[in-house]
């Protein structure tokens, strides 16, 4: 008896530590949870403090909204569509003022349209009499809704009244048949669209007022910043390509400016979507209103066929199949030319636009490249054509051929650029040069120094 009490206790008491064993691994897997939530909370935030900026606000327009339900005279004049300006804050209020401005007019002229034409469709509804009202309104319904949903078929109308749309159908539909089963139909119309009318103003107001995001001078900066990558990359190409030892032919992958190009080829979404809200935003700062969005299209589209003559470029440097050293250096000269000068040309023309000046500092980097490009033909119509194996001198052809590719494309780039300079008016920063008269040195002083008097 003694020995069984004492196993049982010695069970039992193996049994408790495991469960505090298990609670202690528990509450360790918890703390290590919460502070990789913390972590990432935190990174998230300094990753762009706007974001915090925005949940601040967010939270300040719910509360400014959340009037309609605190005071009771308020709400006597709304009842419970005072809800509705609350839920059009919830769904209009937006990262950046032109998300909120394009989502907040399109709610405001969309439910104001919507709610006057089902008036009308209610009215003469009514005058058919009790049997033939609801199956005018459901052919009202049927015809505004197939021809609205047709619309948002429509490019130019999808990317900037899609939600407006959307929200015109839900508010006929509303207004109409709800109508049918309350008389009250114009002072149930005359509270939502104002509390939506509200909701959207609180909205924009909070919004536009403090600490407000532009969606445009964050496309602004996005097509600066693209053509600054390829600009990296092609500065760095030529050392990485033409590589003396053949123990450094192999690439090293993990390289920044090897990679940061790879964005530039996925951006035409976000391009696109920044472009179609930054139109909505009003004048600010240096960005006038109607500032020519659609420039910054195609410079984008332009800097992203270079990206993938760059991203071909790319695949030649582990290719397995590579050119002789001894060939290669042929063309090293001209090559690496080439892929500077267009570096230095890209890199003014993302200088051009983030600092929006209106200056020509590219031309002399592209008139450059052209001369190299034309040195590098002249190779490839003689020296490479004395090589035997086609197989050997392919990769360095096919590279030279990129790259002159890619000095069309750089120019193209810069028309482009100057293009947007002149119609956004940049500032101009052309040097001017004032008539002058130079006078020789006096006799006791070294002839090469001349005195410049500059007129007034």
């Amino acid at each position: 008896m003694h020995m069984a009490a004492a196993s049982s206790e010695t069970a039992s008491s193996g049994g408790l530590s495991r469960g505090c064993q298990w609670l202690k691994a528990l509450r360790n897997k918890f703390n290590a949870r919460v502070t990789e939530i913390a972590r990432k909370t935190k990174q998230i935030g300094q990753q762009d403090p706007r974001r915090v900026y925005h949940s601040l606000k967010m939270g300040l327009a719910l509360t400014l909204v959340s009037v309609f339900y605190y005071f009771q005279p308020v709400y006597d004049g709304f009842g419970d569509n005072a809800m509705w300006a609350v839920l059009t804050v919830v769904v209009v209020f937006e990262f950046s003022v032109g998300a909120t401005l394009g989502k907040g007019l399109n709610r405001m002229l969309a439910t104001l349209t919507a709610g006057a034409l089902a008036l009308g469709a209610h009215r003469i509804a009514t005058l058919s009499g009790r049997t033939g009202e609801p199956i005018l309104i459901s052919t009202f319904v049927f015809i505004t809704g197939s021809i609205v949903t047709f619309m948002k078929f429509i490019p130019k109308l999808k990317a900037r009244f899609d939600y407006g749309m959307t929200i015109f159908i839900l508010t006929f539909c509303l207004v109409s048949v709800s109508g049918y089963r309350d008389d009250q139909v114009l002072e149930m119309a005359h509270e939502r669209v104002t509390t939506i009318i509200i909701g959207s103003c609180i909205s924009i107001f909070v919004c536009v007022c403090i600490y407000p995001v532009w969606i445009g001078e964050d496309l602004h900066k996005l097509v600066a910043n693209n053509m600054e990558k390829l600009g990296n990359y092609l500065e760095g190409f030529g050392d990485e390509y033409f590589k003396v030892s053949e123990e450094e032919t192999q690439t090293n992958d993990s390289e920044p400016f090897l990679q940061a190009y790879k964005s530039v080829l996925t951006s035409k979404s976000s391009e696109e979507t920044m472009a179609n809200l930054a139109r909505w935003e009003p004048g600010h700062g240096r960005f006038r209103f109607h500032h020519p969005w659609k420039n910054y299209l195609k410079i984008g589209n332009l800097t992203r066929e270079c990206a993938y003559k760059v991203q071909a470029l790319n695949s030649y440097l582990n290719s397995e199949i590579q050119t002789p050293i001894e060939i290669r250096s042929k063309i090293q000269e001209s090559s690496t030319k080439i892929s500077l000068e267009s570096s230095k040309a890209l890199k003014e023309l993302a200088s051009t636009i983030r600092k929006m000046t209106r200056t020509r500092s590219a031309d002399p980097h592209i008139a450059n490249s052209k001369t190299a490009a034309e040195e590098l033909k002249t190779l490839l119509k003689t020296t490479f054509w004395e090589e035997k194996e086609l197989l050997q001198i392919l990769p360095a052809v096919s590279v030279a051929s990129l790259l002159l590719e890619i000095v069309e494309c750089a120019e193209k780039i810069a028309e482009a650029v100057y293009e947007l300079a002149k119609e956004a008016s940049f500032k101009r920063t052309d040097a001017t040069f004032h008539r002058g008269v130079v006078q020789p040195a006096p006799n006791n002083i070294d002839a090469s120094n001349h005195t410049i008097t500059i007129a007034e």
